[in-house]
Order: structure tokens, then sequence, then C-alpha cells
């Protein structure tokens, strides 16, 4: 998929690009876009989609040359294929019979507006086309635009075709003569700017449809936020189609040219550019009662145990870690570390560990195997039960889950690494290149199809596929991995780790496909068509909050969601990327959380010279891992705790400059216990920045959610499910964020794994 099939020069720099996408040639309707990558360092493009052939399963682009992305897209030809192309997304447009309707289209917009010429021609509406362009070159669909409206004007700058002049005046032609009931405008964002000011003064409702700014096009970053009416709206899902009258079109031009002065640095960069064997363990017994863990007992006292202090992690330098985008910070244990960590474990009768777990691995087991130097059978127990070790040996908050269950701290000590154990274990076989592969039940024929391939879909997939269903899992991103590779820095969990786990998942028959969105691309209602039995729905919470104070949309300011897809999915820090990233100098972000945390940290590896957390509590209130506020300190960041935003302040260019802070203090506790912030009158602070990150929270995407019918929904827009995870719909099953609204990596694992045994029980009984 994804060919160019034709490829038709319009003028000097518009091309029509005919692409195969039977899905979304299938699915797509008016007013719908798609999300175009070329390279795997490309940068997410959105494009409104012109046509499509369902017959022929294409979908026709118009494309513009107007900076790096387009122009590499603009430079295939017929034949060639594109990286990535995902759909259909956005809104479809509103359609009837409004009576007389005007339509505007300025330059490439003419091409998405033939589509809702065309349904608007169908639906009954007399339909008046204006076409405007600078010179007559870049009047393109003139032709196509005549067989669907009654009228068409063409408008052009120097007067080389049709009447000289502006759309505008276009426009008011036509209203000075006859009643216009509905006016819909496309185009450079300037002139739908001017045509729903001359709308607006005749009170006639006028749609715009806005391409803005996008990094992921599924609501999940923020980066195409504007206000309409007063209230911040996301463009990819909200849109892309908004009331004209109400939309804040100058602070539109303004974020728009938010990259301005980064593309015009790196389109140079077109000018210059040339043209396994399954592990060996030992067969013994390996319950508590095993031969070989009695003697370990034996072989040293608990006295002896609890005496051994806690393993430090090996950890790279502060100062230089903090300028080292990709470095891993933690380095593992090494092999004498963890033999020595793994006798602290007094193989308790009943270990209190597990019952911390929520993907419930067999924790004695694997640490004391570590113990008796059988690390590829350690690694074999923890796959038992867990689909990514090697993550949640780096990510997990152990320290609140099966660490804070541990016999140790109960007798006054630290409690046993098992995390740093976990991550030891997965190393070891994935370095040793004998990586087992659980047992698999014999294959069944059913067909399951997971949404999403974050922590919790992956590891649905991977107990799914160990009972033996023929496993789907649909991804929305180029990438598998959801918020493990988009979310968290490599200098966290790089990424190599990520694509082992998935490996491992695939050679387990689990299949992928990506650039698919549920919801958009494809329904329930087709994959119940191509067999699927059952569907696990494991989207996340990927739709950004915003605290909706003064100057939040202006220039620079960004969700940590966006920021960190920037720089962890779209690599855009490095110098062979086409996405654009702002290198803040003095850089606010704002939260107490982990992602908190990871933007950042990330910022001073961009170069921030001061990287400020901005957290409304006190640090003993903050959520993130102690361990994670502990390596940025380290790492030079500042903590301005008790401080929270309430306005920004930009300069004449629209760029965030200020951040005015209320100072606070704690009152009583709140639900989450947490003692509650209370503003000091009177107490504000001023500071400088010149970018700014909110981390505060997400709430769940509502693309998946919203396209089944009759799905019961819970607070805020989360999955409603039972305590099997089973929704409303009985053979639909959700979990992890989609269900949560946020939660950890290993609590959206722990979902996956009760929803694949309770599905596989429900399918066992037919």
């Amino acid at each position: 998929m994804n060919k160019i099939i034709s490829k038709e020069h319009f003028s000097e720099k518009v091309f029509k690009l005919v692409i195969e996408a039977p899905l979304i040639a299938k699915s797509r309707k008016a007013g719908h876009f798609v999300i175009v990558r070329v390279g795997e360092k490309g940068e997410r493009m959105p494009l409104t989609i012109a046509g499509a052939d369902p017959v022929k399963g294409t979908i026709t682009l118009v494309v513009q040359e107007v900076g790096l992305s387009s122009t590499r897209l603009c430079e295939l030809n017929e034949g060639d294929y594109i990286t990535d192309v995902v759909g259909p997304l956005g809104k479809a447009t509103h359609i009837e019979n409004f009576g007389t309707v005007v339509c505007a289209g300025g330059g490439v917009g003419v091409a998405p507006m033939l589509p809702i010429v065309q349904a608007l021609k169908a639906a009954g509406n007399r339909v008046i086309t204006v076409l405007a362009g600078r010179t007559k070159e870049l009047i393109i669909l003139e032709k196509e635009m005549r067989e669907s409206s009654d009228e068409v004007i063409i408008m052009t700058d120097d007067g080389s075709y049709g009447r000289k002049g502006l759309v505008t005046e276009g426009v008011e032609e036509v209203i000075k003569r006859e009643k216009v009931n509905k006016c819909f405008s496309i185009g450079p964002a300037i002139m739908m700017k001017f045509v729903c000011l001359l709308t607006k003064k005749y009170e006639i409702p006028t749609d715009v449809s806005l391409n803005t700014i996008m990094v992921d096009g599924t609501g999940m970053c923020g980066a195409c936020r504007i206000t309409v009416g007063g209230k911040t709206r996301f463009v990819c899902v909200d849109g892309p189609e908004f009331d004209g009258h109400q939309v804040d079109f100058d602070e539109m031009l303004k974020r728009m040219g938010a990259f301005k002065d980064i593309e015009r640095e790196e389109i140079h960069k077109l000018e210059n550019a040339a043209q396994p064997v399954t592990c060996e363990a030992t067969k013994d017994l390996d319950g508590r009662d095993a031969e070989w863990r009695a003697q370990l007992r034996k072989a040293m006292k608990s006295k002896e145990r609890t005496a051994i202090p806690r393993v430090k992690m090996n950890e790279l330098d502060a100062e230089y870690r903090s300028h080292s985008r990709k470095e891993e910070v933690n380095l593992g244990l090494n092999e004498e570390q963890a033999l020595t960590e793994a006798k602290r474990c007094l193989d308790c009768a009943n270990p209190s560990c597990m019952s911390g777990c929520p993907v419930e691995i067999n924790i004695p087991k694997f640490v004391k195997n570590i113990e008796r130097g059988e690390f590829l059978e350690a690694a074999k127990t923890l796959k038992e039960t867990s689909a990514l070790p090697a993550v949640c040996g780096r990510v997990c908050p152990q320290e609140k889950q099966c660490e804070s269950k541990c016999i140790h701290l109960k007798m006054g000590h630290e409690a046993v690494a098992i995390g740093y154990l976990e991550r030891f274990a997965a190393d070891y076989e994935r370095e040793s290149g004998q990586i087992s592969i659980p047992e698999i039940a014999a294959k069944n024929g059913i067909k399951i199809a997971v949404i999403g391939s974050g922590p919790a879909g992956l590891s649905f997939a991977g107990d799914m596929a160990k009972y033996g269903y023929d496993v789907t899992v649909f991804e929305a991103l180029h990438e598998i991995g959801g918020v493990l590779k988009y979310g968290i820095p490599e200098f966290r969990l790089p990424n190599k780790i990520v694509d082992v786990e998935i490996d491992n998942l695939s050679k387990m028959g689990v299949k992928f496909i990506k650039d698919c969105i549920v919801g958009k691309t494809i329904s329930i209602e087709d994959l119940e068509a191509e067999g699927f039995k059952g569907v696990f729905v494991a989207s996340g919470a990927g739709l950004p909050n915003f605290m909706n104070i003064p100057g939040e949309n202006s220039i620079n300011i960004m969700s940590s969601n966006e920021y960190l897809t920037r720089v962890n999915l779209m690599d855009a820090a490095s110098e062979d990327s086409d996405t654009p990233v702002t290198f803040g100098k003095r850089v606010a972000v704002i939260g107490g959380g982990n992602t908190a945390m990871d933007s950042v940290r990330t910022a001073r590896r961009l170069g921030a010279e001061r990287a400020m957390i901005i957290y409304r509590r006190s640090e003993e209130e903050m959520p993130a891992r102690l361990e994670e506020v502990k390596h940025a300190k380290e790492e030079g960041v500042e903590f301005l705790t008790l401080h929270n935003p309430i306005e920004y302040i930009a300069d004449e260019k629209g760029r965030v400059k200020q951040v005015i802070l209320q100072k606070m203090e704690l009152g009583e506790p709140d639900a989450s216990g947490r003692r509650s912030p209370v503003a000091i009158p009177g107490a504000t602070e001023t500071i400088d920045i010149d970018m700014a990150v909110v981390s505060v929270g997400v709430s769940p995407n509502p693309i998946v959610p919203s396209s089944i019918k009759g799905l019961e929904l819970g607070r805020k827009g989360t999955i409603a499910v039972n305590e099997n995870m089973q929704s409303s719909i009985p053979t639909i099953y959700a979990g992890g964020d989609i269900v949560r609204g946020g939660a950890t990596v290993i609590l959206a694992m722990g979902d996956g794994r009760k929803a694949a045994a309770s599905m596989h029980e429900q399918l066992s009984q037919k």
C-alpha cells in the first residue's frame, strides 16, 4: 500500500498525487484528512483528502511545496511508495440542504473544497464556487468544480485569469446580488480570516477547514490546538472544520509560524542530499519445595541474608548524562551484584511481594534462579506472566508495588531490589542471544483484534497468543509500542529494548498492523465482518490536558505529549530529522509526575540552561518516582514547588517570554490523600522563560470509544468495564489508560492479562 499510482503537475510547486490506500478510500468522507510521512526520519504532515475511489482503492492528495516535508513528498514519482499514510482523520463535513451556498477556495485549498462542493450539490444545494489564486497557473481543478457547481467565479491577484481581485471581492459580489444561506472557506489562514470577517458582517454562517501544526494527528499531542469561541479545541479531533466566526485566527497565524525559522535552516538538506534457539534451562521442579530452592535456603541463614546491604544501581555521571540524550542513565547490575542482591531474598513461604505485582510474576522463583546462577531460567520465569520484563525492570514503580510488600521493610531494612533483578535477567537473556519463547497452546483459529500497541495491548496480545489465538494488533502510529516509544525518553527506556520485546511477541505469532486507526481507517463492524471474535481496546489516554489560563496558546508552549513525541518518536533533535523542535534555554515544565520529569530532563539534554519543574504542591506530594526526582536534581533541574502558573506573557511575535506564578501553601488533604494547594493572596512571581511544557495529566482519546455504537462510557470519556475488563458490549474488552484515565505501565499490563484471561474463559465456553 501507499504506492503513488499517478502524479500530475498542476503548477510549478503544486502536484496532484493519486495514492493506493484501499482502507482509507473506503472510509473517507468529505472533510477528512490523512497524516503522511516520507522517510524514516520524516515529519508527520496533515493533508486533506481531495478525492477517493473506493473501487480502485485510491485517494487523491493535492500538495504544494512549502517546506522541507512537503518538498520531499513532491519529489516522489509514480511507482514510489510513501512511508506512512494514516487516516482518515478528523470529523467529516456536515452536509445538508442549506439553500444557496458559497464555497470559497484559495490556492491548494481548492482541492479539499472539491469533495465538499460535490457533497453539497448532491444534497440539493445551489452551489456557487469562488476560486482564487495569485496567478492563472495557481487556479486548480476548475473543470471538476464546474461539473459540481451552479456557478464558478475565478479571481486572480494579477488579473491573468478570471477577474482581478481577492477572493473576498468575489464572495461579496454574490452576497450583494442574492441571499446566501451558508459559506465554506478553505485556503490560506489569512484568506479564511478575511472571508469570515466579511460573512460575519452579513450574518452568514461560515465553516472553515483548518490545517495547523500537527505531530500525531490523533489527539495525542495537542500541537494543533486553537481557540474557538474562547475555548481550546484540537483540530485533529474536534475539527478540522469549525465555525469561522469563532476561530481566533490571529493566534492561529502566530502558532503556524512557530517553526518557520527552523524550517528555513533545515531546507538546505534537500540542496545537499544525494539521491533463535530457545534457552536450555534446567528441568528441575521449581516450586518452593524443589530441592534446589530448599538447598539455597539452607546455604545461608535469614539473619545473614538480611544483613546484606541493598545494591546500588550503577549510573552514568550526572554532568555527562545531562548532555547525552540517548544514553541510558541506569547502567544495570553486573553478575556479581545480581548474585549478591538475590541472596537477600528470604524465599518466604507466603511471598507478599507477589501480591504487589499487577501481572503476578513469580518473584521468588526468578530471584532464586538468579541466586543459583541460572539467569536464563530467571528470564524464562519472568516471561511466563510478563510480556515486557526488560521494560518493567526499567520503568515500573516497584517501590510502590512489589518492593513495598517486601518482608525486609517490616524488619527495618531496605526491600530486595526486585526491579533491578528483573532488568538484569531480561538484559542477560537478550545479550546472550538465547531468547526463549513462552510455551504456546495449539492454534484454535479464533481471530482476536487488539486496538493499540502500548503496554496494555502488548500484554493482552502476548497472553492471548499463548492461549492459541490468532492475534492482530492495530496501531495508529508508524511505530509499535505506544507510550513506550513516544512517551518515555531513551535515557530511561531505549527503543532497542522495546523492539526486542515486540520482536518476541512476533515470534509468538502476534501480527502487527501500523498506520491503522480503528474508528477511522476501519471500524469495529469491519473487524467483525473479517471474522474477529473478540476485541481488546487499549488505545490509551493520549489526549493532553491544559490549564486553560491566559496566554497558554502562545508559541513555544506545548503539552508534554507533543514535546516528548517530537523528541522520542520523531527524533526531532537529530540533525537528520525533518521534524522540528524548539531548543529552549529557559524551560518551565508544569507538573510533578514522571512525564514532567521526563520532559524537564529532556529539556536539559537539549541545551536548556535553566530547566525548572513548577509544581503547585510540595515535593512530598509529587507523584513522580523518587528515583526520577533524584536524577533530575543531580542533572541540574530546579524545583519550584508550591508555585502554580496563572498566566503566560508573549512577545510581539506571539512567543512566550514570561510566566506569572501564584505562590501556594498546603491546606487539607483532597480525595487523593494529598494536601490541597491553596493560593496565598497577593503572592505572585514572574519569571523569564522561552519555552513551557504542560504536563498536568491526560484524558482518554475519544476516537475509538466514540466510534463504537452502544458502548457505555465512564467518567471523563473512559470505557466502562466490569471486574473482568468486559465492556457493555460482550465481545469488547478494554484496559489500560482508556479505562483508568492515566496509570503506570505495569497497571496497564495487569489489565491486559486480566482481560485476556476473561476473554479466553468466555470464548472457551462457546
